[in-house]
């Protein structure tokens, strides 16, 4: 399949701050990517040079088919972007800001495009409410109506669902899949694991370089990361003190349960050995993507100390 992203030897700087470094990044068209990483490893960086928005310090490759550098213009007009904060008009209509940006555009058939994308997104009966007086899952879905308005063939999010209720969540992730299907490529970056889990695949950034790349459950074997599930009455008030031992690299409540990972099996087992008794049952389980997250975490050197 063809390459919507191609891009190698991205660098970024902000004073004497090393933003992002050597990010090399492919994605074949129609695939949706995770983007995943802590706040302030360099993902909105990275998703800004690749719509053009921003001019990489070094580095090069192609976006839709176009130079990044050379050809920024040219990304940008077949990109949307949708940022972390709503930056839409709340002085104006549903309706009159994706007039606003029809118009922006220079699009053709407006009212068609508008009237469209409202019926698209279940935005129809709101047309006339103000976007000040939407709520966050409605403001969500307005700023993706405006974003894929141009019909892009690259859609970049950032955070797009921070701060959004589970169902209005669920209800943006079908219509990305949706827009997936018809061939559009997505690249969003997120905290929430359920949503890098519903990704073709992921990136991980930490720092501003990018050290994971695969489908989630790939990234997980990859991590040779190993997981005891402790069960029991009170097992998760030991995780400060089991966490502190040789071997641990993290121990974290899971409800009344509490997961303990790292690296080394035997030093595990070491580490839990005093509590391998009644109440306490331990078993072995499949790491999840939020324990190999935090183990890159740890791993990771924050690059602004």
């Amino acid at each position: 399949m063809s390459l919507a992203i191609d891009v190698h030897g991205l660098n970024k700087s902000f004073g004497d701050k090393h933003v992002v470094q050597d990010v090399e990044l492919k994605l074949e068209e129609g695939r949706i990517c995770g983007f995943l990483g802590p706040n302030g490893s360099g993902k909105t960086t990275t998703l800004r040079m690749l719509c053009g928005l921003l001019t990489p310090d070094s580095g090069e490759g192609q976006c839709l088919g176009f130079d990044l550098i050379g050809e920024a213009a040219a990304i940008k007009r077949r990109t949307g972007y949708m940022t972390q904060k709503f930056s839409l008009y709340e002085d104006l209509t549903i309706e009159e800001n994706l007039q606003f940006t029809a118009r922006v555009y220079g699009l053709d058939r407006r009212r068609e495009r508008v009237d469209q994308a409202l019926e698209r997104l279940g935005l129809a009966q709101r047309r006339k409410q103000l976007a000040g007086a939407l709520s966050g899952g409605w403001k969500q879905r307005l700023a993706l109506a405006t974003t894929t308005l141009h019909e892009p063939k690259l859609l970049l999010l950032d955070e797009p669902t921070a701060g959004v209720d589970p169902k209005a969540r669920r209800g943006f992730w079908d219509e990305i899949h949706a827009l997936s299907a018809q061939g559009l490529t997505v690249l969003v970056s997120t905290h929430y694991m359920d949503e890098a889990e519903r990704c073709h695949e992921i990136a991980y950034i930490s720092y501003g370089k990018l050290i994971a790349r695969g489908t989630a459950e790939e990234v997980v074997a990859r991590s040779h990361l190993v997981t005891l599930r402790g069960e029991g009455a009170g097992v998760d008030r030991l995780a400060k003190e089991i966490g502190a031992r040789p071997g641990v690299e993290m121990a974290a409540p899971f409800g009344a349960a509490l997961h303990v990972s790292g690296q080394d099996r035997e030093a595990l087992e070491a580490a839990i050995a005093p509590w391998r008794r009644e109440p306490y049952r331990w078993t072995p389980v499949e790491p999840t993507l939020e324990d190999v997250f935090i183990h890159l975490m740890n791993r990771s050197e924050d690059n602004f100390q």
